[in-house]
């Protein structure tokens, strides 16, 4: 789907993907945050269809409000790109329903701006609200108490900046992503 595009009728879900999304300028996602799709998108969300955003995806949807928190610069201030362990610590979800609970995966990361952050009483809510997915087992950012996955209070709109669409082959070093598909 074009970022112009107002009508995201006949859609069941929305993925938004990494990848720099106006080469990042101002910070990552604020850019996006304004597209003409992303009306539609909160929308979408609104009437309890599945949004899941992936790496700059997440700081898109942290940007336009669906999600709480905020990316910023990695704590080295440096590009990371290898593959993590993380822990899924919430399989209530569309998202991780096909995982058990304290599982392990291994997703690759690639990010500059992967440092989750939020204030104590967001951070409050999120854990009062079973809000957090996965855990980094080895922070490689710096992100507030681990956090590398959240979803939205209802549960339908998820951001993760670990790459799990990149986990789906052994050849390529892990297929813990397929489940989240």
């Amino acid at each position: 789907v074009d970022y112009r595009e107002t009508s995201l009728e006949g859609f069941d879900g929305v993925l938004i993907p990494g990848g720099f999304s106006f080469g990042d300028y101002l910070r990552s996602g604020a850019m996006a945050s304004v597209a003409p799709v992303i009306d539609e998108v909160k929308r979408l969300a609104s009437e309890g269809k599945p949004v899941l955003g992936v790496c700059n995806g997440f700081q898109i949807l942290t940007e336009i409000g669906l999600l709480p928190g905020a990316l910023l610069h990695n704590d080295s201030h440096l590009f990371i790109s290898r593959n993590e362990t993380l822990k899924i610590v919430n399989n209530q979800t569309p998202f991780t329903n096909l995982y058990e609970n304290n599982d392990l995966v291994v997703y690759p990361v690639a990010h500059g701006e992967g440092h989750y952050y939020c204030t104590d009483d967001i951070y409050e809510e999120l854990v009062t609200n079973n809000q957090i997915i996965l855990t980094y087992q080895d922070n490689p950012n710096g992100s507030y108490k681990d956090i590398a996955g959240i979803v939205n209070k209802e549960g339908n709109v998820c951001g993760m900046m670990p790459h799990p669409e990149r986990a789906l082959e052994t050849i390529l070093g892990t297929d813990s992503g397929v489940k989240l598909f």
